[in-house]
């Protein structure tokens, strides 16, 4: 019989609908039966491309026995933490503050009013049922003690982050330097992998904020040193088995340091932001290296064409994830056998197994012993020559018709709003950089599905109109009040989908869910945004979002999405808000850059003055195409064929047809040029 799991639309929840745990998914009626019942809850939190939370699944989830222990002794909670991010981060935090490394999946027991008391994360079946035996005495015989150490975990939980970090001083005046930022990334450098580009340790991520932040200090300095650090990392991972060679899209992480093992499981939020990142280097090195040009135009090229293959849905939004295993096994969809690629490639094969460093013995070995599989991950050592490159892909096509009859990984094909809109972000950068229309209108349909369907129309309280977010989309419904990640996302997507079409309608949207965040998300004692709406049902805590990861703090993103909105919209409150939040985390940036690197991305639009490029007449988009073919991230660009009164725009008039470029820096403008070269040699002069 299906549990109460059987109703959900999260494609991980619906895995476990029919384990013989008695499972509910996170809500009032669990909590509730838990009081009713005076029992301990087990909050058990993964997602569906997780591996061990697959294991975990088979070894205990699935064993009748273990589950009547379960089920026996406590009120049993399932959560997809990509569709619950915030029950996720409370009580990730409150493992980790029990002194245990977080991951997934994540195992929580918690006192029937939800306070947490202990954790971990992956046990085997076992230990496990010996570890739900152990709690459920310990709440039996030792409540009180239980009690006094969930209150201390619930109390640390709700500390203010000014009472845990060493923030600034709130002010709206930025005070950084070129040189702050080059002091502060040659001191986390020295974590950097002289050899194979990334932080020098494994598992290795790709991290593309720290990339990009690298790209942006290079560029506000003209140090090319710096850029080398960016550059050599994008190569490595685009050479590397963590890059899928033949169907595009990057899987999660390495296992290794060499970037050469995956961990398979591909993820829209990755593979958005490393869009954004690869067409950025893309736009960086045009002019320097055929190859890395030709590498990098792949990567793009490919991995929009898996997100249209795989991940796209009928209505243009994009799914979450593919799943690590396929049959029961890691990676099996993805690598190859010596014998397989002879009989397809034919006496193309040599070449091609040395150059894809397929082999007999294999390079894909058993994570957990070490031996060879016999079978091999498709990977470089250097970048293809134009031959090659045209030899490799007569190859792929022919691997490719193999590969597609294979079992395919499972897809999680729930549609999340700000993974969404990361990929919007991404492919936007891409189009702005190869000026691909097709690739413009993949982006166009996804914001139209993101404002039609995920959007709700609100007031705000003087009655004026603002956009509301919904966090998930499924089989037609959106559900889940949005995070705060949800709208600072959509807002950076928005505003950098307007500044390629010159459609206001974006604009104004970002307008509009940037106001319903302020007055939502913002406390205005700290100066910074929780991760939760006011309006969402309470958790045991609220928190905020403030550190970089995998994907950047929701408070970063909503910094660098209000600060550049801002000087668009011509709109001091705006930039005042962003620029508050980044003074008060400036003494930790100086010191902890890999965990702040979106906060020193903003940072480097702000230690010198950004460009505001506006372009007024009937061929506003094709000007705009031309000066954005030169590299120069500072600046935001606005436009239109006829007169507008929005932002930058006001002021800015049409005459006899002529299209007129207007640049200025900090609030001073240069007389409007109608040469294209004028205005990039003032563009280029700051």
């Amino acid at each position: 019989m299906p549990n109460a799991l059987a109703k959900e639309t999260s494609p991980y929840l619906l895995q476990h609908a029919h384990n013989p745990v008695d499972w509910f998914p996170w809500g009032e009626i669990a909590l509730q039966k838990a009081k009713d019942e005076n029992k301990p809850i087990i909050v058990s939190i993964g997602y569906s491309a997780c591996h061990w939370c697959h294991v975990m699944e088979r070894e205990s989830f699935e064993n009748e026995q273990v589950a009547a222990v379960m089920n026996e002794h406590f009120v049993c909670i399932k959560v997809d933490r990509e569709e619950r991010p915030d029950v996720d981060a409370v009580y990730m935090d409150a493992v980790q503050a029990m002194g245990v490394r977080g991951g997934w999946p994540l195992n929580v027991f918690l006192l029937p009013d939800a306070s947490p008391f202990y954790g971990g994360t992956y046990f085997p079946a076992q230990q496990w049922v010996n570890l739900c035996y152990g709690v459920r005495d310990a709440f039996d015989t030792k409540l009180s003690e239980l009690r006094a150490s969930a209150d201390a975990f619930v109390a640390d939980l709700n500390r203010k982050e000014f009472e845990k970090y060493q923030f600034g001083i709130a002010k709206n005046e930025v005070l950084v330097s070129p040189k702050d930022l080059t002091d502060a990334f040659e001191r986390a450098m020295y974590q950097f992998d002289a050899e194979k580009g990334g932080m020098d340790r494994a598992p290795k991520f790709p991290m593309p904020s720290i990339w990009l932040f690298t790209l942006r200090l290079a560029a506000l300095t003209g140090d090319e040193q710096i850029k080398r650090y960016a550059l050599l990392t994008l190569d490595k991972m685009c050479l590397g088995g963590i890059y899928d060679q033949l169907g595009g899209g990057f899987a999660r992480y390495s296992t290794d340091s060499d970037w050469l093992l995956p961990h398979f499981e591909k993820m829209l939020y990755d593979n958005g932001q490393l869009l954004s990142l690869y067409a950025e280097a893309l736009h960086s090195v045009k002019n320097d290296s055929h190859h890395r040009v030709a590498a990098y135009t792949q990567v793009l090229r490919q991995t929009i064409g898996w997100l249209n293959r795989e991940m796209t849905s009928p209505e243009g939004g994009f799914y979450s994830a593919l799943d690590a295993d396929s049959e029961g096994e890691e990676g099996k969809f993805y690598v190859w056998s010596k014998t397989e690629t002879d009989s397809i490639l034919d006496k193309d094969s040599i070449r091609f197994c040395k150059i894809f460093d397929v082999s007999e013995n294999g390079n894909f070995k058993e994570e957990a012993t070490g031996h060879a599989t016999g079978m091999s991950i498709l990977n470089m050592e250097n970048f293809l020559n134009p031959e090659e490159r045209i030899f490799a892909n007569a190859c792929f096509e022919k691997l490719f018709i193999v590969r597609e009859q294979r079992i395919r990984p499972g897809l999680d094909d729930k549609i999340l709003c700000s993974w969404n809109a990361l990929m919007l972000k991404g492919l936007v950068d891409a189009y702005r950089v190869l000026n691909d229309e097709e690739i413009l209108n993949i982006a166009l349909r996804n914001a139209h599905f993101l404002a039609e369907k995920m959007t709700v129309k609100v007031q705000n309280e003087d009655g004026s109109e603002a956009r509301g977010l919904f966090h998930s989309y499924k089989n037609g419904q959106a559900s889940i009040v949005a995070y705060l990640e949800d709208y600072a996302a959509t807002i950076a997507a928005y505003t950098a989908l307007y500044e390629v079409t010159f459609d206001e309608k974006w604009l104004i949207e970002a307008q509009m869910l940037a106001d319903y965040s302020i007055a939502n998300f913002f406390d205005s004692t700290e100066n910074f945004f929780y991760f939760t709406d006011s309006q969402a049902p309470e958790l045991i805590a609220r928190k905020k979002e403030i550190f970089d990861n995998v994907v950047p703090a929701s408070n970063s993103i909503m910094a660098n999405a209000l600060f550049r909105l801002g000087v668009l919209l011509d709109d001091e409150n705006y930039q005042n808000i962003a620029k508050t939040m980044l003074a008060q985390m400036l003494p930790m940036l100086t010191s902890q850059l890999p965990w702040l690197s979106n906060w020193g991305t903003l940072a480097c639009h702000i230690a010198k003055p950004m460009a505001e490029v506006v372009i007024v007449g009937e061929n506003a988009l094709t000007v705009r195409k031309q000066i954005d073919a030169v590299y120069h991230p500072n600046k935001v660009m606005m436009g239109s064929t006829k007169a507008s009164e929005i932002g930058l725009m006001q002021g800015r008039t049409v005459k006899d047809g002529e299209t007129k470029i207007f640049v200025c820096y900090n609030k001073t403008c240069q007389l409007p040029t109608t040469s294209i070269e004028t205005a990039l040699e003032i563009l280029m002069e700051e």
